[in-house]
């Protein structure tokens, strides 16, 4: 009996039933007993540079033999956490952004979430202070988290954890300008691409639309980036793929690529300009983590990593190759796709992960109905080829 209680997981179901992986190499991973998978999912969407990367290993050996982590609250700092603010400050999509740190994507969700009401605040508006999120959306598990996000299931018999959140359609932006109207919305929150709720790539022109409606109501946009940030559309960031510029976004996953534990919000001058030039005074928030010198050094050689292989031109390369497999299986009841992302809708979809796991392929149901497929970016197209096999396969079975 296993005494590990599962994130996401009915553990009356798991019990006695656990695989256990062992090591990582690229795209594949392989378990205790020596079977090799095709990590489709990317562990949890974050496998951006692969598995088994021993320069990121190096990295975080390296920072723990001089100083491990301290605390960043009040003056303190290290310099892996100041010298990775600044270089996601310049990749960011927002000129002169700064940089709060926090151990994951649901801090940053959570972060993004206060940071937004307490802004309006600060500038002598704490009328608008409605969130406005996305039906299907996922934006993690802290209380502001689990509020906003818009998969139903995941906010069942928890009460009311964080109020004034209102939810429309992920696609409708006559929906959003209706709630707009009223004057008491505070930020539209949304991810570039829905993830964990299907796999939805946005509308033709959806974003641009929502960004202009923010300007013309004065309300804050926020991406959700902790999925689509550093590289798996395409571009660095969701924004810069549909031609946007938010106030502030949450970015965690790709920033180690699940090395080490590591989020962030990158905040634009509007929304930082009360509290590091104005009189708003501190911001009561933070993280024991928030800074840890040992992630933010491993943060920094993924980066090296990404930039000096060029894996987000990779992933712009692939993309094509990539819709078109996936688009092509049979047997599947709708495919999409956006850069390194995909979601393949099936009509059992839980009988074909159990069979593609013993056909050596690794991915999870998202949306209650899809396939989802996330690969490291190294992944090569025969190993697309080897994914698209082995599903069609598990649907025929």
């Amino acid at each position: 009996m296993t005494r590990f209680w599962h994130p996401f997981a009915d553990m009356k179901a798991v019990a006695g039933r656990e695989l256990v992986f062992e090591r990582g190499e690229g795209a594949w991973v392989w378990d205790a007993e020596g079977r090799r998978y095709l990590d489709a999912a990317g562990s949890l969407w974050y496998a951006n540079v692969g598995h088994g990367r021993r320069e990121l290993a190096e990295a975080a050996a390296a920072q723990m033999a001089k100083l491990e982590a301290y605390s960043a609250y009040d003056v303190f700092a290290t310099a892996p956490a100041l010298e990775l603010a600044e270089r996601v400050s310049l990749l960011a999509p927002v000129d002169d952004a700064v940089v709060f740190f926090t151990a994951g994507g649901s801090e940053s969700v959570e972060t993004a979430a206060k940071l937004v009401r307490r802004y309006w605040t600060a500038v002598g508006r704490p009328e608008r202070h409605v969130i406005v999120a996305r039906e299907r959306a996922y934006h993690g598990v802290s209380g502001y988290g689990t509020s906003l996000g818009g998969i139903p299931p995941n906010r069942d018999g928890f009460g009311e954890l964080a109020p004034g959140i209102e939810h429309v359609p992920y696609d409708d932006v006559g929906a959003v300008a209706e709630v707009f109207a009223r004057g008491d919305v505070a930020a539209f929150l949304g991810e570039p691409v829905i993830g964990a709720g299907g796999v939805y790539p946005p509308p033709e022109g959806y974003w641009p639309a929502v960004a202009r409606l923010c300007r013309e109501h004065d309300v804050l946009l926020v991406l959700d980036e902790v999925i689509t940030g550093f590289g798996r559309l395409g571009a660095w960031f969701g924004a810069e793929r549909y031609g946007i510029e938010p106030d502030l976004f949450t970015v965690a996953k790709g920033i180690t690529s699940g090395y080490v534990p590591l989020g962030a919000v990158v905040v634009g001058p509007r929304v930082a300009e009360p509290f590091w030039r104005g009189d708003a005074g501190m911001f009561r928030h933070g993280h024991t983590y928030s800074g840890h010198a040992t992630a933010c050094a491993v943060a920094l050689a993924n980066l090296d990593v990404i930039e000096r292989e060029g894996l987000v031109q990779r992933v712009e390369e692939l993309e094509p190759v990539f819709a078109a497999k996936l688009r092509g299986i049979r047997g599947a009841r709708e495919v999409r796709t956006a850069g390194l992302l995909g979601g393949i809708e099936l009509d059992e979809p839980e009988r074909v992960v159990v069979r593609l796991r013993e056909l050596g392929v690794l991915t999870r149901i998202v949306g209650g109905h899809s396939l989802q497929v996330s690969p490291p970016f190294v992944i090569e197209p025969a190993d697309v080829d080897y994914l698209v096999e082995r599903v069609e396969q598990a649907i025929g079975a």
